[in-house]
């Protein structure tokens, strides 16, 4: 047998040597031909929802787009509402009911928010000299429907542009709104022109009251629908009862 010398080994070194450079050097390509590319848009396609969201904390602020864009200057955020509820309410003492912590109409305006899917607005007294107890308070709602009186209500009043149906509510006051709801109708006549208003009374006998007429000549620009009354009693005693009657009435208007 030959004995293998010196330079025969180092030949066999520097050829294995070479193979494997060229194993190396080939594995890119060879990646490639096998669908295997690991270009940055496919290793952004293999990141979980949560590592995108990581990744996208570590941008910096200034190179990447909002998910949501903000308005301009001067552009109305939309509510992505088509009604709003208005509505004054009352707590304290309450005929036939005793004393409350929620109002009735408050109870009822949540019901139709909830069943027609609108905003809600409360008006609520800038001078808040309406008294709890229920003798007292009669006094001055009398008072002010003799006086012709228009008081005034606290609190912005959404952009009634944008809502195409508008729902109106109050307790019954001697057989007539609250004179504090005139004040509403004046003040945002002009844009509850053209509107559908919608009328909503909580009583303990009176029912509507007329709210739909006296709506319809305080707004006479408006088109007044079909209006609803409920008894206060039933709001805080049977309020699955009333909540029926509020999500068929709302049905019936086309919500």
């Amino acid at each position: 047998m030959k004995k293998r010398t010196c330079g025969t080994w180092a030949g066999i070194l520097a050829l294995t040597m070479a193979l494997a450079l060229a194993g190396c050097g080939s594995t890119g390509s060879s990646r490639e031909a096998a669908g295997q590319s690991t270009s940055p848009a496919e290793q952004e396609e293999t990141l979980t929802g949560e590592d995108k969201e990581g990744a996208a904390e570590a941008e910096p602020a200034g190179e990447r787009e909002s998910e949501a864009a903000e308005p301009e200057a001067g552009e109305e955020a939309e509510s992505g509402s088509s009604a709003l509820v208005v509505y004054f309410s009352r707590t304290g003492e309450q005929y036939q009911v005793g004393v409350i912590d929620e109002g009735n109409t408050a109870i009822v305006a949540r019901m139709i928010g909830e069943a027609a899917g609108a905003d809600l607005f409360e008006i609520l007294p800038a001078d808040d000299h309406y008294p709890e107890t229920y003798e007292e308070l009669t006094e001055v709602a009398k008072d002010e429907q003799r006086e012709n009186a228009r008081p005034a209500y606290a609190g912005e009043v959404p952009d009634l542009s944008v809502y195409e149906t508008i729902f109106i509510g109050s307790p019954v006051w001697w057989g007539d709104w609250p004179m504090i709801m005139y004040s509403f109708f004046e003040d945002h006549g002009e844009e509850l022109s053209g509107k559908t208003l919608i009328p909503f009374s909580t009583h303990e006998g009176s029912g509507l009251s007329g709210f739909d007429k006296k709506l319809a000549s305080a707004c006479p620009d408006s088109t007044v629908g079909e209006g609803l009354a409920v008894r206060g009693y039933d709001t805080q005693n049977d309020r699955e009862a009333v909540r029926s009657q509020v999500e068929s009435w709302v049905f019936r208007l086309g919500f």
